[in-house]
């Protein structure tokens, strides 16, 4: 039986899938001390699961399916656990049985580029306001460095 967090269907996990991952996770840690009760591990994995399809961020994570440190938290013990590895190798040998896996051909495939913010002349450094030579110049004619002195007057047009 599916949680009611007002996800909508596509969201919510199926009985079947939850079978799946009931059969991998750890058992629950010991409480340390007495407190709120544990939240239920099938909306930890719903949460989880909407973040992981969605993209948002853990804080953007609607109240209706938790704490997002609580959810954060569960993902970080399940992860350590081993628990999405075991799924995934469930996920892979199921879907070997059904339609088949060439496991002689593989690809990989991969980027890379400049980071999205790492500056432009002094990679090293940081990006600090006015380091960009595209930037705007300062109104006093004067130039700064990137160590922030002086570096002389500018020529006027």
């Amino acid at each position: 039986m599916t949680g009611d967090y007002g996800l909508g269907q596509g969201f919510e996990l199926s009985d079947e899938f939850w079978e799946e991952v009931a059969k991998v996770l750890p058992p629950p840690k010991a409480k340390k001390r007495a407190g709120r009760p544990r939240m239920a591990d099938r909306q930890a994995m719903t949460a989880i699961v909407y973040i992981l399809r969605t993209g948002m961020q853990w804080k953007a994570l609607p109240r209706s399916l938790g704490a997002a440190s609580t959810v954060h938290d569960r993902f970080q013990e399940w992860r350590e656990a081993g628990v999405f590895m075991a799924l995934w190798r469930a996920a892979l040998e199921a879907y070997d049985e059904t339609r088949g896996i060439d496991w002689s051909w593989q690809a990989l495939d991969g980027a890379m580029t400049k980071a999205p913010l790492g500056g432009k002349r002094y990679g090293s450094e940081s990006d600090r306001p006015g380091e960009a030579g595209d930037q705007a110049q300062p109104a006093g004619g004067r130039l700064r460095d990137t160590v922030g002195r002086y570096r002389g007057w500018r020529e006027s047009a």
